[in-house]
């Protein structure tokens, strides 16, 4: 099988509280947008990462990812004003393939095999996204103040990558740019005009680097990985 993915990567990450981009930030000497292009240069079934970008970055981006050999990416898109919009714009550049993978950049440790049973289960049904099951008690809240606790066993934390049928996704932003309606991510898009989306259970390593304090979880993460690699 085959996908091309796209990956937005043009958000500025004001809660990572950096004075640029996050996806320059650094991991163990290697930039974060950097790792997570390297897992879908390493898999065979990626046949080419439309990245979208700041257009003030995008000679830099460009740069980078001639430095680290990241031959997939095969288009480098400025981004629009909100994350829906510029993710639209990398779907347009998709040529010659009926599956497409949504994936933030700021998800590095997304694993092939995950990826691979997504794109399984998307081109089966149509649409499928990574989650995991809640762990947490959840509690809805008004004024500070707790108005029931809710039954977690229905609820499940949504990820990235998101896996649809190129045709689907398209008709879907375009759906939903002509009623205004902005989606909290790519398959609320589906949902919104009508479409289903299936689960396939994610892993809980693949965590969205939003806050400096995730940064700690990554470098630990990366630290055992690279420390069971040397192992072997």
């Amino acid at each position: 099988m085959e996908y091309f993915v796209v990956i937005p990567a043009a958000g500025r990450g004001k809660r990572m509280k950096a004075e640029r981009n996050k996806q320059f930030l650094l991991l163990n000497r290697v930039p974060l947008i950097v790792r997570t292009l390297q897992v879908f240069e390493q898999d065979d079934w990626c046949k080419g990462i439309i990245v979208v970008g700041n257009r003030n970055e995008v000679n830099e981006l460009r740069q980078l990812f001639s430095e680290h050999k990241l031959s997939k990416v095969i288009d480098i898109v400025p981004g629009g004003k909100e994350r829906q919009n510029s993710v639209y714009e990398g779907l347009k550049a998709i040529k010659g393939s009926s599956l497409a993978l949504i994936h933030d950049g700021a998800r590095p440790f997304v694993s092939i095999e995950s990826i691979r049973e997504l794109v399984v289960q998307a081109d089966q049904s149509g649409a499928a996204v990574l989650a995991v099951p809640i762990k947490d008690t959840i509690k809805q809240i008004n004024n500070h103040k707790v108005v029931k606790t809710v039954d977690r066993n229905s609820l499940w934390a949504v990820q990235t990558p998101q896996a649809f049928h190129l045709h689907n996704i398209l008709q879907a932003h375009e759906t939903a740019e002509k009623s205004g309606y902005i989606g909290t991510d790519d398959a609320s898009l589906i949902e919104y005009s009508g479409g289903q989306v299936s689960i396939v259970e994610g892993s809980y390593l693949n965590i969205k680097l939003t806050t400096p304090e995730d940064m700690v979880f990554a470098n630990a993460i990366i630290h055992e990985k690279e420390g069971q690699d040397k192992d072997v």
